[in-house]
């Protein structure tokens, strides 16, 4: 087996301990290795340092050499030359002028042509020497011969000793004579160094070399070189940290060039509080130091290392807390674990003692009672438990024992974990035979209550219905002789109660299981047109508006409940009214191209939305209440109803409401389609509409219905110029001209405006019919009467000599006014028309007289379709009339 880690208090902590202490030496290892690499770092730049300095200190021993032995040793034995030329700035300071610029000479003391003419050989080979170097370099030579000082540097010599620097300059020269002087007088010391000086006006760091060269009878000749170390220092080194001091370990052994030699010629070490870093400068007595603060050390170190230090930080935290929660939650159980085992002891046992059964659980091994309630420690002194386990291993664990004339079923079960431990379970079953008995009595007695329920409501709507029935139609007689306010208040609650008597009954006949669908075929246009003849009286009293829109065709028969139907889009057609203060309802029916068997209606209202306890009544009625306006308050079990009966009917009923917006009712209904005849020739056919509709949906509706009967739809913009028609549909009453229908959606069917004109309501399909064939009928007598009436007229014409004048005269001014109409030039347009209305009047040509007098006036207010449809008019007058004259 596997060998487990045990997961005890001290085995966690010291895997924690020894987590941390592997945690801490990798962080010791890590910080040793980045202190070490540092230090490492810093003495290879330190010895790169130290043989950059002793170059540059080579370089000078060479030049001060050659200064000596070439330069000034040869102006001394030469003669001056003539053409060098000085200029004194100030009492004993003298500026030597040259052409080249790189370097400038000073002059300080009393001297004479031969220190000029060595200053400027000294001056042309530092030119050269220091030609391409930048930083700032000085010599200086105290001549022994006259003690004058000469000062040659890369600085603007001149500038400075005469207007900016120039105290700046008399010190550094006074400095500078001073140690040459002192080293001139120190026998036993040919060369010595300088610390390391900083220029404060230059921001430079040098250190001076100075050579002595002994003369007899003269004074001792000094050399100093300026020697700059900024450039050599590595920018991460600041120049503050740096010193130069003597080496006293230094020995007169000549250092070789080998990197082992190098490395070994610098030294670390330990002075409170720095750490120094030391390097030899090996043909010098000097030592390069460079100090570094411990402080500063420890913040770089930290700086470096922050994300492992604080990872190692985060882990350490991690473990204090996993070894804190582990011991608490996991190891030690504490008080509160405590005392939820007390409370969940005390839990188990107070469900034991509730137990409507007898429940005992014992072990065999120890012979004692380990868990029982009051029922079992009532019958265990009379039970003999082995003898029952024995029994019960034969009877699948199920027997059944009397006990005082008492019968009981007990249950044996053994224990999977403990298998001493017996488990027992005593049911009384003489008195689950009285619980059971009762049980039934009152379910019969509730089933019925639920019968005499139901017959009860069945017998009050019966009774409630024909004396509402014959109160409405009395109400309905009373509301069309007088239009008294109060007489249709109580019309629309004398049918709202007839609705609510209705839907109990019908809602207590589904309950009962009594009501099934009755099938049947019907027209679904005929039952839109009575529901919104049916809801136009309340359209009418609130202002609303109501577009039934039918996709199907109007003569289209379907297979279903016609009567369930109904009373489903009249139900929700009433909640919506009753939701709905101002906008519009409308009632869309359709089908999809794959189902054409399945009816999609959809009702959808601009009403105020419904609430969540009005849509709680779909599941149930009356949960919420419902919503209520001046005219009454709508029924809380219409949605259930509506629910119940699509349900019935095979279909399903979807409302979806929006607060402030409206609500939309999805209705689904499987209507099959019934097959019909092929129709020879429809109603219309032949029949020229011109359709001038404003309202798109209503548009659309109407050339539906049209279409569906035959005619041929015109419209304002796909009509041709001349092109004729023979009804105007319209819901504009300013645009009514001859044969037209005004359509309007609160007529009550239809009515006549003139002999020529009918106002009809565009939602109901039959008045609209209706309409369209009266309007014809009287189109067809009217054109009968004005045939012989023209023929009448037309005598005269053909009689006389009139009718050459006619028609040179008649047919170019109908021209002329189809051209002026097009370029909407009324002034000609008018003239045109009144020289027509003369001909007409000459000729006693009546109708021809009234037709030029009717597009007088549409000129007058500029309606272009009018005119169109005027001259269209009077062309086919003037074309009828040639015809009579040409036969």
């Amino acid at each position: 087996m596997p060998y487990k880690f045990p997961l005890t208090s001290g085995n966690v902590t010291r895997f924690f301990v020894v987590f941390n202490l592997v945690l801490f030496l990798a962080l010791g290892a890590m910080v040793h290795n980045s202190v070490n690499a540092w230090m490492t770092e810093k003495r290879y730049a330190m010895t790169d340092l130290a043989r950059a300095m002793q170059k540059r200190i080579d370089a000078s021993r060479f030049a001060t050499w050659q200064i000596y032995e070439n330069l000034a040793t040869s102006a001394a034995g030469s003669s001056p030359n003539s053409n060098l030329q000085e200029t004194r700035l100030r009492p004993d300071v003298y500026y030597l002028e040259k052409t080249r610029r790189k370097t400038e000479a000073l002059i300080f003391g009393s001297h004479d042509g031969s220190t000029l003419d060595m200053t400027m050989r000294m001056s042309n080979y530092l030119d050269t020497l220091w030609g391409a170097e930048n930083p700032t370099w000085s010599m200086y030579f105290l001549n022994g011969q006259d003690n004058s000082l000469i000062m040659i540097s890369t600085l603007p010599l001149k500038d400075m000793a005469t207007r900016y620097k120039e105290s700046a300059i008399n010190t550094l020269v006074d400095s500078r004579r001073a140690e040459m002087l002192q080293q001139a007088n120190a026998l036993d010391e040919r060369e010595s160094f300088s610390p390391l000086r900083h220029f404060a006006w230059q921001n430079d760091h040098y250190f001076t070399l100075r050579t002595t060269f002994n003369q007899p009878g003269h004074l001792a000749t000094v050399v100093a070189f300026d020697l700059p170390v900024n450039d050599l220092i590595p920018r991460n080194m600041p120049l503050e940290n740096f010193q130069l001091r003597q080496d006293a370990t230094q020995t007169s052994t000549t250092a070789t060039t080998s990197d082992d030699t190098s490395s070994e010629s610098t030294h670390v070490a330990l002075v409170n509080p720095n750490l120094e870093i030391a390097a030899s400068l090996p043909s010098t007595s000097l030592q390069l130091v460079y100090r570094v603060p411990l402080t500063i050390l420890a913040l770089d170190t930290l700086h470096n290392l922050m994300w492992p230090l604080l990872i190692n930080l985060v882990l350490f935290l991690l473990s204090i807390a996993g070894i804190t929660l582990l011991r608490q939650q996991s190891l030690r159980p504490n008080e509160n674990q405590s005392a939820e085992l007390d409370s969940l002891r005390m839990l188990n046992e107070e469900i034991v003692a509730s137990l409507p059964v007898g429940l005992l659980v014992y072990d065999f091994a120890t012979n004692r009672t380990l868990l029982s309630n009051k029922i079992a420690e009532h019958l265990l002194p009379h039970l003999n438990l082995q003898k029952i386990i024995n029994m019960s291993d034969q009877h699948q664990g199920v027997l059944q024992a009397t006990i005082n004339n008492e019968v009981y079923e007990i249950r044996h079960a053994r224990s999977v974990l403990s298998p001493h431990t017996q488990l027992f379970m005593m049911r009384d079953q003489d008195r689950e035979l009285l619980v059971n008995k009762k049980l039934q009595k009152a379910q019969q007695v509730l089933d019925r209550n639920h019968q005499m329920r139901q017959q009860l409501m069945h017998n009050l709507g019966h009774a409630l219905n024909r004396p509402l029935q014959s109160m409405v139609k009395q109400l309905v007689q009373l509301s069309q002789r007088d239009d008294d306010e109060s007489v249709l208040d109580l019309l629309d609650e004398s049918q709202g109660l007839a609705r609510l008597v209705d839907d109990i009954v019908l809602l207590n006949r589904l309950e009962a299981h009594d009501w099934s669908p009755d099938a049947s075929v019907f027209n679904l246009q005929d039952m839109l047109d009575e529901i919104a003849l049916e809801s136009l009286p309340l359209l009418r009293r609130k202002g609303l508006a109501l577009v039934v829109n039918n996709h199907l065709a109007n003569d289209e028969m379907r297979f279903g409940d016609r009567r369930a139907l109904r009373k489903v889009l009249t139900t929700l057609m009433h909640y919506s009214l009753t939701t709905t203060r101002w906008g519009k309802i409308s009632l869309e029916i359709k089908t999809t191209e794959d189902k054409p068997n399945q009816v999609l209606l959809q009702l959808v209202d601009t009403g105020s939305g419904l609430s969540v306890d009005e849509l709680a009544n779909v599941d149930f009625p009356y949960l919420g209440e419902t919503t209520q306006d001046r005219f009454g308050q709508a029924s809380g079990m219409a949605f259930f109803l509506c629910k119940q009966l699509c349900k019935q009917m095979g279909g399903q009923l979807e409302i979806i409401a929006k607060p402030d917006i409206g609500t939309r009712y999805n209705i689904q209904l499987p209507l099959a389609l019934e097959q019909q005849g092929e129709q020879e020739e429809k109603l219309l056919e032949g029949v020229t509409a011109l359709v001038d509709i404003a309202v798109e949906d209503v548009h659309k509706i109407v050339c539906r219905h049209l279409e569906n009967w035959g005619a041929k739809c015109l419209t304002s913009d796909e009509r041709l110029t001349g092109q004729d028609h023979d009804v105007l549909v319209t819901d504009d009453p300013a645009r009514l001209n001859g044969w037209a229908l005004l359509l309007a959606g609160d007529e009550m069917g239809h009515h006549a405006l003139n002999d020529q004109q009918f106002r009809v309501n565009f939602n109901l399909s039959n008045a609209l019919l209706d309409a369209l064939l009266a309007l014809i009928e009287k189109q067809l007598s009217h054109d009968l009467l004005e045939e012989s009436r023209e023929d009448e007229e037309a005598t005269p014409l053909m009689s006389g000599g009139y009718f050459q004048l006619f028609t040179e005269t008649v047919p170019p001014d109908v021209k002329r006014l189809y051209t002026e109409a097009a370029e909407k030039d009324y002034p000609s347009l008018a003239q045109t028309a009144h020289r027509l209305k003369g001909v007409f009047a000459m000729l006693n040509l009546g109708s021809g007289k009234l037709l030029c007098e009717a597009l007088e006036q549409h000129i007058k207010v500029c309606d272009d379709l009018t005119i169109k449809n005027t001259t269209s008019e009077i062309d086919a007058y003037v074309s009828q009339l040639l015809q009579q004259g040409n036969q």
